[in-house]
């Protein structure tokens, strides 16, 4: 399992990184599409937009808004077959690791 990236490498690197503070509200509630934004989706799934990616899912789903309708062990295996992550867990951390590099401008 992938859990890990470069992005604290590159991270050490900066000399000028903004605070936590400066980038993310705790009380702030952060959108799917905010994280799975269409240049993550597209440049690591075969889809050009999370919404694509949900509605090609198993089940009813036929948007983010609609994901918890997919079952787990079905998203899972749908993760794994049609991008390059092995299960939701990794698909999620690089997802979460792409949205961080961006606050931070590291990309």
């Amino acid at each position: 399992m992938v859990l890990e990236t470069d992005l604290e490498e590159t991270a050490a690197k900066q000399t000028d990184l903004p605070t936590a503070e400066d980038v993310y509200d705790h009380d702030e509630e952060i959108p799917l599409a905010a994280v799975f934004d269409d240049d993550f989706v597209a440049t690591r799934t075969e889809f050009n937009s999370f919404d694509e990616l949900v509605a090609a899912s198993p089940g009813d789903a036929g948007s983010a808004a609609e994901l918890e309708t997919v079952t787990d062990g079905e998203w899972d295996e749908f993760v794994a077959e049609r991008t390059e992550f092995a299960d939701e867990e990794e698909l999620v951390m690089a997802a979460r690791d792409h949205w961080v590099a961006k606050k931070l401008e590291l990309v």
